[in-house]
């Protein structure tokens, strides 16, 4: 394994994951701007984000629990406005839901030859 759980989680899981809630934002009505302002983000990264710039790799809208909570957090930071903290713990908490269930498995042998998702439980097992 030349590439780790971790590695994946942040390179491509968590940008992903942001990128699915930006559109929910989008979905909302809101503009880059106000999605910027409440993510606490670049109008750039928005941006980014919206023309599948950014966090394109992972479809995350197939994951239907998945693609549930980001539409609550995104509920939930229109309503509530919460921090750039709080933000990111939902989503690392989203995160960690997601290679729990094993979602992110075959895409991780994707990219590292050397998984065997047939055998690697490690974000299974300590995440699950």
């Amino acid at each position: 394994m030349k590439v780790t759980a971790f590695e994946v989680a942040s390179r491509y899981v968590y940008p992903s994951l942001r990128r699915r809630l930006v559109e929910h934002l989008r979905e909302k009505g809101l503009r880059q701007r106000e999605i910027s302002e409440l993510l606490h983000v670049t109008q750039s990264a928005v941006s980014r984000y919206l023309n599948m710039d950014r966090g394109a790799l992972i479809d995350v809208p197939k994951f239907r629990d998945i693609d549930e909570d980001l539409k609550r957090l995104a509920d939930e930071i229109m309503e509530f406005r919460p921090s750039e903290y709080e933000i990111h713990t939902e989503l690392i908490r989203i995160a960690l839901k997601m290679l729990g269930k094993g979602y992110v498995c075959s895409f991780h042998a994707s990219i590292d030859p050397g998984v065997n998702p047939a055998e690697c439980r490690v974000c299974i097992e300590l995440f699950g």
